[in-house]
């Protein structure tokens, strides 16, 4: 059994596991690799705790949750539910939806850096032939994360529709057929029917989403680098500041495992409220 299990064990523990546990002895101590490490104990995490900045990151962390998780839910669920129905190309509709998903996060960062320019970009110029305001998006502190969520969103709505398309097709037709021989409407039939069975799908994709959404770093790396001003900034941009700009390598390791306790508490708690919600067929 070991030996069948060493070709997936041996990479995990050298590159998964290993780095884990160095990182938690990092943490542990003061050090900007290049002089020898000082044992400061829990010290890094107590001046984590009562920092702004790292507040500041995480509530940055947390707007992003807030705009991301709707918007990639709402509109995979919309393009699901569309590319769901029997129509010409839906096949090639489907693998153009998903082609985002597969794309690199630097090139869809700068595709829409530039949709998103304040001079004239995309977007601009399209709200300014129409007669609307053009926002200074990413150079803006207010319009920062809200063009960080559109990219975001935009490349992971691919995502969301696979998976919610997966649970769609797994759905009795049998059901909807006797719903509406029962004289169930359209709206009736998706509130009581394909939301309840598509909560598994459903369970998935938002755990999944608020994973990736606390983790949340490159596309704001590339598009703002956590500006202006650091009014983007989140919480795995401050680890990569406090470990590689500033030489504070134990705090950021630190914080990156305080950012793992909060994943590790929001998962529980997902897992235990869902059964309260999920419904299988």
């Amino acid at each position: 059994m070991l030996f069948f299990l060493a070709p997936s064990a041996v990479p995990l523990l050298l590159f998964t596991a290993g780095p884990m546990l160095s990182s938690l002895w990092i943490s542990l101590h003061s050090w900007d690799l290049i002089s020898p490490m000082r044992w400061v104990g829990l010290a890094n995490y107590r001046h984590l705790l009562g920092d702004g900045d790292t507040r500041a990151a995480f509530g940055h962390t947390v707007y992003f949750i807030a705009g991301y998780l709707p918007l990639v839910y709402v509109g995979g669920l919309a393009l699901a539910l569309a590319l769901n129905r029997r129509m010409r190309g839906r096949s090639i509709l489907r693998s153009i939806y998903f082609l985002p998903v597969v794309t690199s996060w630097v090139m869809v960062s700068l595709t829409w850096k530039w949709i998103l320019s304040p001079d004239g970009g995309l977007l601009n110029r399209a709200l300014a032939a129409v007669g609307l305001p053009s926002p200074d998006w990413w150079a803006s502190p207010t319009w920062a994360l809200p063009s960080v969520i559109l990219a975001s969103a935009w490349k992971d709505l691919g995502f969301v529709m696979v998976i919610l398309l997966a649970g769609l097709q797994a759905i009795p037709q049998e059901l909807y057929e006797a719903a509406t021989l029962d004289g169930a409407g359209a709206w009736q039939r998706f509130w009581r029917i394909t939301l309840p069975l598509l909560s598994p799908s459903t369970y998935f994709v938002v755990l999944i989403s608020l994973i990736n959404g606390f983790q949340v770093f490159d596309q704001v790396f590339v598009m703002t680098g956590g500006g202006p001003a650091g009014s983007s900034r989140p919480v795995v941009e401050e680890v990569y500041d406090l470990s590689f700009r500033y030489g504070q390598v134990g705090t950021g390791s630190a914080l990156s495992w305080l950012l793992f306790a909060v994943i590790m508490v929001v998962t529980v708690v997902m897992t235990r409220i869902q059964r309260r919600w999920v419904t299988h067929a």
